[in-house]
């Protein structure tokens, strides 16, 4: 159970950055949800919580209006995967927050769940990232602010999924992969229809009315 609840919450994390890290916080803090070791105490604190908030106020904004979605997500690139690692090792209680011996911690297996974690998020960020310039050629912009929203839903709840029923993870994980392959299909065959609507005009072909 706990490999399922890091997998969400870095599949989270890959949406938003903030939103698993707020999640494991608050629930470590004001419910017995999720209990923390002493190593991840730090992300239930107060000043912790305010930050994490603060930066996910401005993500919430810069993610919904277009092109400055696009350099949220060229910065993000950096940031996602690495909540994404810190949301998995603080989800399979892997003692890694505080590293004062970093030749013990790349020699011991405390550091695999950062990495895993980390993959994951950043695989998730690179189809939002691709995805995000499709949306917004297709609908001229409009879709930024809706798919970001949904984004952000899907993020929440997979947050507290992942912590209170780590089975489902599996179903929006899949949910996310079959939405962004429908997308990509749809992106190809647009180009597909351009192209060949490109070629019919260099041959000087015109369709019949």
């Amino acid at each position: 159970m706990e490999s399922l609840t890091g997998l969400g919450l870095a599949t989270s994390a890959g949406l938003n950055a903030y939103i698993p890290l707020m999640a494991i916080g608050l629930l470590a803090r004001y419910s017995d949800l999720i209990t923390l070791p002493s190593n991840w105490a730090w992300m239930e604190n107060g000043w912790t919580l305010t930050i994490i908030a603060v930066l996910l106020a401005i993500e919430f904004v810069a993610d919904k209006i277009p092109m400055l979605d696009h350099v949220n997500d060229v910065i993000q690139t950096f940031i996602r995967p690495t909540a994404g690692g810190l949301a998995f090792g603080a989800a399979s209680s892997s003692e890694t927050v505080t590293v004062t011996d970093p030749g013990s911690f790349f020699t011991s297996h405390q550091w695999v769940p950062i990495v895993v974690g980390g993959a994951i998020s950043l695989g998730v960020h690179g189809m939002k990232a691709a995805a995000r310039p499709v949306i917004n050629a297709t609908t001229v912009g409009v879709g930024a602010p809706i798919v970001s929203t949904i984004e952000d839903f899907f993020s929440v709840a997979l947050s507290v999924l992942a912590i209170v029923f780590p089975l489902i993870v599996l179903l929006f994980v899949l949910l996310i992969f079959v939405s962004f392959g429908w997308l990509m299909r749809r992106r190809k065959r647009r180009k597909e229809e351009k192209a060949a609507a490109k070629w019919a005009a260099a041959q000087g072909y015109r369709p019949a009315p």
